[in-house]
């Protein structure tokens, strides 16, 4: 074994085009040393270190597999100030550039070692042959303690023939469906490939469960979980593929990217790259979804703008403050839209949604979970009925809603639809609900709530209409709430829908 320093005192200090980034002194190895190879540097971080600090690593020819460790310490501090919190993943001899293709792997902090080689890698981290070259080692000092970040890296290599790679299949783009109907989906779930305690296999199993249609994978800051749902996925079940792009100014879900999409997530909003990746996202056929907006962890609060959002998931894993923050601003949202002229729904307004966010027991696979009208179970129809909103957040399976307009020579609208109709036009809204026993409606428009129901009766079934005019409600759209023994506040989420919105615009 031999001892590096990797100290802050020997680095590099560049800007790659997004915040500055540093690389450390880098580690080599001998060629054809032997059967195994293992080293070890260390260093220590002080407070305020750039969000990546890369340690290079050469890497010989013959490598089967290289392996990685790490520790850092935790040292006390004081209330209300951060600990030591470091991520880790790799880059390969293709280099760290933003968007390239060197990226290899990332575990973030759910893991103490990894390993690659041809034909099989740590969950995380995709596989494939060891490369001679100049590799990086990826820190992410998450937060720093006053005393600093002290961390030791053991790198190991084996040597001998690479092998083969695996057998890549990925899930179908395409369920048995039951036609134009409403499909139950969950599009933000965490497996064993990020920092989640479950394998898909157990998650699939606990999809079906919960009664969903589809679901999303959506890994925090990797792809290589895309190689492994084809066993999940069936006949009864869509599995479309992501990535939960994790910034240090907040979270985006790609919603059903074309499988082994990797979109970057090494930037913060004062970089202006997140439009370039966002369109990446789109590029790779999937949606921009900023998740939990409104999180108060650090780094997850939403500081992009939703400029570039197909959708916003305003509600995510249990009912909390968080979601009544996001809810709040969605609807301010809306308001902003509803009378933007000369312009129509499903153009000029961000839709909602709602995942469960799930990561290991007790988080509630489909709770809440999305409900679309898509015209099949295929991951292009699903999208489109997000993208058009016409969809709406129930808690539960067992939570139904139909939501409608009428008004004027018999038309109709739906979610996410425009009822098209003069502004002084008698409008009757519906809600139909079954699955919410001693729930309460509400009806909000751009005024804000102007009708509230009794409580539906405990069999949870009923209808509630209320009559309305364009002039006076440029949308509404149905919120189900629990009880609550707050007095005026409202109660926790049952299930809300996209708006309707009234009049010719």
């Amino acid at each position: 074994m031999c001892d590096d320093d990797a100290g802050i005192g020997r680095r590099t200090l560049f800007v790659t085009g997004t915040a500055a980034a540093l690389t450390l002194s880098g580690v080599s190895f001998a060629a054809g040393a032997g059967r195994q190879q293992t080293k070890t540097v260390r260093g220590t971080l002080p407070p305020g270190s750039p969000d990546f600090v890369y340690v290079p690593v050469d890497i010989p020819a013959g490598v089967r597999e290289l392996k990685v460790a790490y520790t850092y310490d935790r040292p006390s501090v004081p209330a209300g100030t951060a600990g030591n919190a470091l991520d880790i993943g790799i880059f390969d001899e293709r280099g760290t550039d933003l968007g390239g293709q060197g990226f290899r792997g990332w575990s973030g902090g759910a893991r103490t070692e990894f390993f690659l080689r041809a034909d099989e890698a740590t969950p995380g981290y995709l596989p494939g042959p060891v490369r001679r070259g100049t590799w990086h080692i990826a820190l992410g000092p998450y937060t720093v303690a006053p005393q600093g970040l002290t961390y030791e890296i053991t790198i190991t290599l084996t040597y001998g023939e690479p092998g083969d790679g695996p057998n890549v299949v990925y899930p179908p783009e395409r369920a048995r469906g039951r036609g134009r109907d409403w499909y139950r989906g969950d599009c933000h779930l965490h497996s064993w490939h990020s920092d989640g305690r479950r394998t898909p296999a157990e998650i699939g199993a606990l999809a079906r469960a919960a009664g969903l249609d589809f679901v999303n994978s959506s890994e925090h800051n990797t792809h290589s979980g895309h190689a492994h749902w084809a066993d999940v996925a069936g006949e009864d079940l869509l599995v479309m593929l992501g990535e939960e792009i994790t910034t240090r100014n907040g979270h985006v879900v790609a919603l059903g990217t074309d499988p082994g999409a990797f979109v970057d997530w090494r930037y913060r909003a004062r970089d202006n790259r997140y439009g370039r990746f966002a369109r990446q996202v789109r590029k790779a056929g999937g949606l921009v979804v900023p998740a939990h907006p409104h999180s108060n962890c650090i780094g997850c609060n939403w500081k992009f703008g939703f400029g570039e959002a197909d959708a916003i998931e305003v509600w995510n894993g249990p009912w909390t403050p968080d979601d009544e923050m996001a809810l709040a601003d969605w609807d301010s949202m809306l308001v902003a839209s509803a009378r933007a002229e000369g312009r129509e729904a499903g153009r000029d307004w961000i839709p909602a949604m709602g995942s469960s966010d799930a990561h290991r027991d007790p988080d509630v696979v489909g709770h809440p979970q999305t409900v679309v009208l898509a015209d099949d179970l295929t991951r292009e129809a699903v999208q489109e009925g997000i993208r058009a909103g016409r969809s709406y957040v129930a808690e539960s399976r067992n939570v139904s809603l139909s939501f409608t307009a009428s008004g004027g020579r018999a038309r109709h609208a739906g979610i996410g639809q425009r009822l098209k109709v003069d502004r002084e036009t008698p409008v009757t809204v519906r809600l139909e609900v079954s699955g919410a026993p001693r729930c309460v409606v509400r009806f909000v428009t751009d005024q804000g709530a102007l009708h509230t129901s009794a409580p539906l009766p405990v069999s949870g079934a009923g209808v509630v209409e209320w009559r309305t005019t364009p002039s006076y409600a440029a949308y509404v759209r149905a919120e189900l709430r629990h009880e609550t023994a707050l007095g005026p506040l409202p109660g926790a989420m049952a299930a809300f829908t996209n708006p309707i919105f009234l009049g010719r615009a």
